[in-house]
């Protein structure tokens, strides 16, 4: 994941830079949008082609659709019923609204993933350095993170299950101080598919009314109304 994010970082760069000259007559039209400095709009109920930038963040008003929509530096906002290919940011993060129908993958490096009620992803939803949650949403594919907080809320699914995947440097974060496990919530008639795998050490919990496949790496602790307070 973090190899295809560089990917992207680098061909949008270059995308950008062969489009620039001809930026503020894309912005005018309803196909594909590139800049390399500068954020994006797509206008409510219109449909575009890919929107992308290097420096700015990416917003999708009430009922825009869009193909693929990536950002190096920023974040990606959608309001209520968007749809879009494809999400990706290397530094930002994804925050959508209800009734968000996404075709592939959401994913971001360096930023937190928030999805909300109604909403559908048909692919995974990925991070590196951010918490994901998702509320009332399905999820076709798995949720992955390496230093992220989880949270599956009520009445999810998640179809191909959870993993975290180790950090490279064991307890420390690349600046200062030792960084928290993880926390990873499975709320109450949530359902997770799949494995629930963890390649390093998390605090799982998961509500009596949700649903889980098999876990590796940790073990599950119940919990109703409230959680334990973190050190």
């Amino acid at each position: 994941m973090r190899r295809n994010l560089l990917a992207i970082a680098l061909c949008l760069a270059f995308a950008s830079a062969q489009a620039h000259a001809s930026d503020n007559d894309a912005d005018r039209g309803g196909g594909d949008i590139s800049h390399i400095n500068g954020g994006i709009s797509a206008d409510a109920g219109q449909h575009y082609g890919d929107l992308d930038t290097v420096n700015g963040g990416i917003r999708l008003e009430k009922g825009a659709s869009a193909d693929k929509v990536e950002t190096v530096n920023g974040g990606i906002s959608g309001d209520d019923d968007i749809k879009a290919r494809t999400l990706s940011t290397v530094n930002g993060g994804i925050k959508l609204g209800r009734n968000a129908q996404i075709a592939g993958d959401v994913e971001t490096v360096n930023g937190g993933i928030r999805i909300t009620f109604h909403s559908h992803v048909g692919g995974d939803i990925s991070t590196v350095n951010g918490g994901i949650t998702v509320q009332q949403t399905e999820i076709a594919g798995k949720i992955t993170t390496v230093q992220g907080d989880i949270t599956v809320g009520a009445e999810s699914i998640v179809h191909g299950g959870i993993l975290v995947e180790k950090a490279h440097r064991s307890g420390f974060s690349l600046g200062w101080g030792k960084v928290r496990d993880p926390r990873i919530v499975i709320g109450p008639n949530a359902v997770v598919e799949g494995e629930l795998r963890f390649e390093r050490e998390v605090e799982l919990f998961v509500h009596p009314t949700a649903k889980i496949g098999t876990v590796i790496g940790a073990t599950a602790k119940p919990f109703t109304d409230t959680l334990p307070a973190r050190d």
